[in-house]
């Protein structure tokens, strides 16, 4: 199934053309809280208490006619795979990867969905695209093997990872309000039966910079949920970034950016660098110190 937000936070499954409205059937009754009703399914999913939908009882809406929504507009936790492409590794010429140096956390307000705008935070700073297959949680995991990593999958989303490239941690330039857009819809894992064999572009104002199969990938779905749930339990709608692969580049005012995966979906969102203001004027800097004469 794919499984989309709509129309301020309705819960539908895409049917050919059509979405059907299953927010009840799959969700309960509201309210849904921030998380949404998405998220509420697969924790009821994982308690066993959701029922099969009926399809055909459903109210249906075109998809040509609705808004979609993040599909988690606000995830337990995201948790991103730095230089998991040995082609990054390679262009940013870092001399580590995720195997030296771990897993790392981005905010959880940095979410949006399709259509919306990627806000620039600084006017004198590159900020760049990285295109990533994301990981949706569907059972609780902690120390869970390679081998058993997949049953602990609830599904699949288009993801970018939009990095500042400035001195801060990691965790500081990815998790910027509007910096992990996701979407447009979760594909449940019984229609991705191969995470790690699926072809991935990203496109940046009509060009592509992006291009790779999750094959490549250093660590695999399977390694990176084993690995990470080493470190912390992972939750019913929590999400994994897998990573990027080369081709990462500075976005600009009005550009459009397009992540699209195989068996996953498309995701569109837009540039906007209208509030941008000077690195030097952030919150907190420190004045540069004046030479002694």
């Amino acid at each position: 199934m794919r499984l989309a937000l709509f129309n301020h936070g309705r819960l539908g499954i895409v049917d050919g053309d059509d979405l059907v409205d299953v927010t009840e059937q799959f969700a309960g009754p509201g309210p849904y809280g921030p998380a949404g009703p998405l998220h509420r399914h697969i924790e009821r999913l994982a308690a066993g208490t959701v029922r099969l939908p009926d399809l055909a009882s459903g109210p249906r809406t075109p998809l040509s006619g609705v808004v979609l929504e993040a599909p988690l507009p606000l995830p337990g936790k995201i948790v991103g795979a730095p230089v998991n492409y040995l082609d990054h590794k390679a262009e940013m010429e870092y001399t580590t990867s995720v195997a030296d140096l771990g897993v790392f956390l981005k905010a959880n307000s940095s979410v949006i969905g399709p259509g919306e705008d990627i806000l620039l935070p600084y006017s004198d700073k590159r900020t760049d695209q990285e295109g990533e297959l994301g990981v949706v949680i569907g059972r609780t995991a902690s120390h869970v093997s390679a081998e058993e990593a997949l049953r602990h999958v609830f599904g699949y989303t288009c993801l970018l990872d939009i990095t500042v490239r400035s001195e801060e941690d990691r965790s500081t330039r990815k998790s910027f309000d509007t910096f992990t857009p996701i979407g447009p819809w979760i594909v449940t894992a019984d229609e991705v039966p191969e995470p790690d064999a699926l072809d991935l572009r990203c496109d940046v104002g009509g060009t592509t910079r992006q291009r790779t199969n999750t094959a490549d990938l250093i660590f695999g779905v399977r390694e990176l949920i084993a690995y990470t749930s080493s470190v912390m339990t992972l939750f019913p709608g929590d999400v994994i970034a897998t990573g990027t692969p080369a081709g990462v580049g500075p976005l600009s005012h009005g550009q459009r950016v397009v992540v699209d995966i195989e068996r996953v979906g498309r995701l569109e969102v837009g540039v906007d660098a209208s509030r941008a203001t000077p690195y030097g004027q952030r919150p907190g800097r420190r004045p540069s110190p004046v030479p002694a004469r």
